[in-house]
């Protein structure tokens, strides 16, 4: 009799714990199977595993569920977490997009994982960057070998080991040595904790029937459940069956408290208020717009109210379950709804890398001729490259695919480049023996006395040096030095020859350095016509002087800045600098020895106005044969340049007049 009435008992508060009413099976349930003694060796419940992709995106498999596999897949999960329990925690640490990262950011992202992080929560990030890296550098290693076989290297002799990969690989054996060293110390820890649990399962099932006092038996109880819950982790594949047991101790205490309803009582309310705090936070959690964080939360919930919550009265029992199953319900449909949109947007990247791959292709295809061109190809290639990786992820099934197929476009860009440039090295090579050549003539001839024989061979070779083209790098500034010294050399000693044979024209230069020296440390005075007549003045001692030799000529324009920064300091107009350089021409001319100078400089002037009285006549003309009013943007642009050419001949008319002034 008193075992019929203990397993009544337990029938009724296993129907508590999960969901069931009397004589009826609910659709929804935690478990499918009774809660079995550990002393029967019943077999442990299987449930069905949701497996996850890279993104943490169900399988279409998973996708249409019942309520029984929506609260498997919760239960699955916090099995998960009692054995490990950093699991949550890694969920917490965000999953970066390694797909769209270079070699260098995967090792730097790998090395702060494991500095700031516990070895436990990261292995899903650390497999997707080791998949990553491997991914890459096979791919540029691939690449660099091309690379030394088009250069003429032997196969066997190829070794590529960049600093990233031994960082890397140092990185990564460090995450292995900290992670075996964690798991031997876990399986250590969970073995220890599941002889606790079972501990107290036997400390539970003295409780029934003992001779003391109710209520000591009861704190007894309580103090159990304190010790239960701080137990720690124990092996996931003990998990369900020593909960199970428990929880049918645990509702066998409850059966023998019957005969003290106040304290069950007490329980009953109690347990009913921290469930209806669940059920109010279950149902928040569906207005959180992160699906994954609020379906982690929930799987917490659900822990909660299956390990640390007891049952609530026959009245509430069932009202409480269907709320709570409810609440889970919507999270999982939003759930469901998010891994649906995540398809869709690894569909419309796929789209983006497929056309990034023909755009590859295509540049492939275009084979091109020149230096140039070839950088801008390659420049071209880079952007595509880039904007592959940041295009985001693709369907799993296809991801192989699309990067195999990436990496084929690339590679045979790839090997169209290496072929140019080996051909491009092999010109190079030939133009190098030609500027040798050149500077093996310069160097035989730097100290020639020679002048009229050598000078023009050593233009003819400058000439030819620029005609030649590019040389490999490596030789070029070494080359480069030694031809222009050899020339340097001849040319500043035809120079000094020169010199010694046109002493005025070095003076004349003398003179201007100097000259050059005082006006910049001139400063205006701020008296507008003193400072005018002062720069005038220093323009006609610059004329004064005369010529300097050619290889001098380079300090009239050093001259003529400096003056034309003090006229824009004076505000003087751009015609009026005109024609005060004018003005000091003129007065060269006319104490020039040669009478003709003067005669020249007007028949100049004169055929510069025929010249622009012709281009504004023409521009005139063709405003003729221009049917459009002056809005016309033709239009404006034929009348702007007949203004710029008036301008202009308003110039040449001053100057003109300026001439005749001076018969």
């Amino acid at each position: 009799m008193l075992d019929q009435k203990d397993n009544n008992l337990h029938q009724a508060e296993e129907n508590a714990a999960t969901g069931r009413t009397e004589g009826e099976e609910k659709e929804i349930a935690v478990d499918n199977t009774a809660a079995p003694d550990t002393e029967s060796g019943a077999e442990e419940h299987k449930t069905e595993e949701v497996e996850d992709n890279d993104a943490g995106q169900a399988t279409p498999a998973a996708i249409e569920v019942n309520e029984e596999e929506v609260l498997n897949e919760i239960d699955e999960s916090n099995a998960e977490d009692a054995e490990d329990e950093d699991n949550a925690k890694r969920h917490s640490i965000p999953i970066l997009d390694y797909h769209a990262m270079s070699l260098d950011k995967l090792a730097e992202e790998l090395e702060k994982l494991i500095k700031r992080e516990k070895v436990q929560a990261i292995k899903e990030h650390v497999d997707g960057i080791k998949y990553e890296f491997d991914l890459k550098f096979q791919d540029l290693l691939e690449e660099k070998k091309e690379e030394f076989l088009n250069d003429g290297g032997n196969e066997i002799d190829f070794r590529y080991n960049p600093p990233v990969r031994q960082r890397f690989l140092n990185a990564y054996g460090d995450y292995k040595d900290k992670r075996n060293q964690y798991y031997q110390n876990l399986e250590q820890n969970l073995k220890s904790n599941l002889n606790k649990r079972l501990e107290i399962i036997e400390e539970l099932k003295g409780l029934i029937n003992v001779e003391e006092n109710i209520n000591t038996t009861y704190k007894h109880f309580k103090e159990l459940q304190d010790r239960w819950k701080v137990a720690g982790p124990i092996p996931r594949v003990n998990y369900n069956d020593v909960w199970r047991t428990y929880q049918h101790h645990v509702e066998r205490f409850y059966d023998f408290l019957d005969i003290n309803r106040d304290l069950r009582d007490l329980d009953f309310r109690h347990n009913l208020e921290e469930k209806e705090k669940l059920i109010a936070r279950a149902e928040q959690l569906a207005e959180i717009s992160d699906v994954n964080t609020a379906f982690r939360e929930l799987q917490s919930l659900h822990k909660i109210w299956k390990e640390d919550i007891g049952p609530v009265d026959r009245e509430h029992r069932e009202d409480v379950w269907d709320r709570f199953s409810a609440a889970t319900k919507v999270i999982h449909e939003k759930r469901q709804e998010y891994f649906k949109n995540m398809d869709e947007i690894h569909e419309q990247n796929l789209q983006k890398k497929e056309e990034i791959i023909a755009q590859i292709n295509a540049i492939a295809q275009n084979k091109v001729s020149s230096h140039n061109q070839w950088q801008r190809q390659i420049k071209e290639i880079e952007a595509l490259r880039e904007a592959f990786f940041n295009a985001g992820r693709v369907p799993r099934k296809v991801n192989e695919e699309v990067w195999a197929a990436f990496k084929t476009a690339v590679r045979t860009f790839n090997r169209n480049k290496n072929e140019f440039y080996k051909n491009l090295k092999k010109d190079q090579h030939e133009n190098l023996a030609k500027k040798q050549e050149l500077i093996k003539i310069a160097q035989e001839n730097k100290d020639s006395d020679d002048w009229e024989v050598v000078t023009p061979l050593m233009k003819k070779i400058q000439s030819d040096w620029k005609k030649i083209g590019h040389v490999p790098r490596k030789y070029s500034d070494k080359i480069w030095n030694e031809f222009k010294a050899a020339c340097n050399h001849y040319f500043d000693r035809l120079h000094q020859h020169r010199d010694e044979g046109n002493k005025d024209e070095m003076e004349a230069y003398k003179g201007k350095e100097a000259l050059l020296d005082e006006l910049k440390e001139f400063q205006l005075t701020g008296d507008h016509q003193d400072d005018l007549e002062t720069v005038k003045e220093f323009i006609s001692q610059w004329r004064s002087y005369g010529r300097v030799p050619y290889y001098k000529r380079s300090i009239e324009s050093k001259f003529n800045k400096i003056i034309d920064a003090l006229f824009k300091k004076l505000d003087v107009a751009k015609r009026d600098i005109e024609l005060i350089k004018y003005g000091n021409k003129l007065e060269q001319l006319a104490n020039s020895d040669q009478d003709n100078l003067i005669d020249n400089e007007m028949i100049f002037i004169r055929r510069k106005i025929d010249e622009v009285k012709g281009e504004i006549r023409q521009l005139e003309n063709n405003l003729q044969f221009i049917n459009a009013d002056e809005t016309n943007p033709i239009v404006r642009e034929v009348n702007k340049n007949i203004d710029k050419h008036k301008e202009t001949l308003a110039l040449w008319k001053a100057k003109l007049k300026q001439l005749r002034e001076m018969d």
